[in-house]
């Protein structure tokens, strides 16, 4: 099951259309997949939920629950294919889960018996106190939290890469710079601080901000069904985080 893209080289089968290609003739497989997506995005879940106004123990248990019960009931079976961005699927989920959970020890017993990610309450909760006030709605919110998971999914491969090439003080320091331009000067003196000539850093600059569009689209591409879909699910999210 091989996509061609638009342009040159090929589509990746990736996680979100395993999903949706395999739901009705291979659910095992379909679970799989969907098991790596939930272990990655399970961030914004919690403090969607937490949101919602649910403690930190219950907000843990209502996410593993949410995300059993979604293989549980194999929910992504009846995804329409041509609205099927796994961003969307899981913030309908979520929000239809939470109006139909009433009995919430049930969610408990679901959670703990069927621990789909590894959540500590402890981790998940010291991220969610030290984020900044932020008075738009809790689906907005969700988006946001969503695109700086996957944001920082990019960064950590980047990161990964540049120390098994010896180069993660070079990749600390051009970081900041690889979602925002740097100010006037910066170059120059950032060259400096590091005893190089800013030409060859406006270079390596040039050369990771390429690599880090193409881990982007990467990591995007898991989350969409065609190759179509990928830059304008990259303009969405980076538009979320930038207001």
């Amino acid at each position: 099951m091989t996509r061609q893209s638009t342009g040159n080289g090929i589509f990746p089968t990736t996680q979100w259309s395993v999903v949706l290609d395999a739901a009705n003739t291979d659910p095992a497989l379909a679970g799989l997949a969907l098991e790596r997506l939930c272990s990655r995005y399970w961030y914004p879940v919690y403090a969607f939920v937490r949101q919602r106004g649910h403690r930190p123990h219950a907000a843990e248990d209502l996410t593993q629950g949410f995300f059993a019960d979604l293989l549980a009931r194999r929910a992504f079976e009846r995804v329409e294919p041509a609205r099927g961005r796994f961003r969307s699927f899981v913030l309908a989920s979520i929000t239809n889960y939470l109006l139909n959970q009433h009995d919430r020890a049930r969610a408990r017993k679901r959670g703990g018996d069927y621990r789909l990610i590894s959540l500590s309450e402890a981790g998940a909760e010291e991220m969610y106190r030290h984020e900044p006030v932020d008075q738009q709605s809790p689906e907005k919110q969700f988006e946001r939290r969503w695109a700086r998971v996957l944001v920082q999914r990019v960064f950590d491969r980047l990161r990964e890469d540049a120390e098994a090439r010896g180069n993660a003080t070079l990749f600390r320091a051009l970081q900041p710079w690889l979602t925002s331009d740097p100010e006037t000067g910066a170059c120059q003196r950032l060259a400096a601080q590091l005893g190089m000539e800013p030409g060859t850093l406006k270079v390596a600059l040039h050369r990771l901000r390429r690599h880090f569009g193409e881990v982007l689209r990467s990591e995007v591409a898991h989350t969409v069904r065609e190759p179509e879909e990928v830059e304008a699910e990259i303009r969405h999210l980076l538009a979320v985080i930038a207001e």
